[in-house]
């Protein structure tokens, strides 16, 4: 009996291990895919589609500013949501919804804490002028990447709305993977708050593409580590 366990045991490790195997693949998959479509962003999109925007005037549309809102707003939160699920979970096991909010919320704070590492590394200006006078291709003409150049004048890529929002839906997408009415939710909400960053010109469409595969990394390894898969 104990040997058909430690068997049992052994098999079911080693499928895990295939598992995070496999995952390690499609990760690299994606990042490759992400480096080339920055790539072309970069070349032949970025620029004209910022101007586009600019000339325009596409960022007054106030829709696009409020859009832009929530990401931020619920990582404030999260912290919150988190102690009332760990206070909760002293009475009796999560749900399934509980568990996923609980990994989803922890998901946006590292995913968060990855885009400023990777923020510092690239160094790239912003579309546009916000703040001390910071130097943007808009307000400056200035274009392009400077790595290892700390400063919240050189963080726009990859872009952190995209990856807080990323981060947080991935999560429900796996936890649900057959819900079509959260699969829904997630796509009417994300989808716009995606495009509002691009129409505001708070980032290059690059910016956003990176973010949302950081993102999506790191919400995928959540939802792996947590067995909510």
């Amino acid at each position: 009996m104990l040997r058909d366990r430690l068997l049992a045991f052994v098999a079911i490790q080693t499928m895990r291990e295939d598992d995070y195997c496999k995952l390690l693949r499609r990760m690299l998959i994606a990042v490759g895919v992400c480096v080339l479509a920055v790539l072309v962003c970069y070349f032949w999109v970025d620029r004209p589609v910022a101007f586009f925007v600019y000339r325009h005037h596409i960022n007054t549309v106030r829709a696009f500013r409020w859009l832009t809102y929530p990401p931020p707003e619920v990582q404030n939160w999260s912290a919150l949501v988190l102690t009332i699920l760990v206070i909760r979970r002293a009475w009796a096991p999560f749900s399934l919804w509980q568990k996923a909010l609980l990994v989803a919320c922890v998901s946006l704070i590292v995913a968060d804490d990855f885009r400023i590492s990777l923020g510092d590394v690239f160094g790239r200006y912003w579309p546009e002028t916000w703040t001390h006078d910071n130097p943007s291709l808009i307000g400056t003409g200035t274009y392009g990447f400077h790595p290892f150049q700390r400063g919240d004048d050189i963080g726009s890529f990859p872009s952190g709305h995209a990856c807080r929002i990323l981060a947080f839906a991935t999560v429900w997408l796996i936890a649900m993977p057959h819900n079509r009415t959260v699969q829904l939710v997630v796509i009417v909400l994300c989808a716009p708050m995606l495009v509002s960053l691009v129409a505001m010109n708070y980032h290059f469409v690059s910016d956003v593409i990176a973010g949302s595969v950081l993102g999506s990394i790191v919400a995928t390894y959540a939802a792996h580590l947590a067995r909510i898969t």
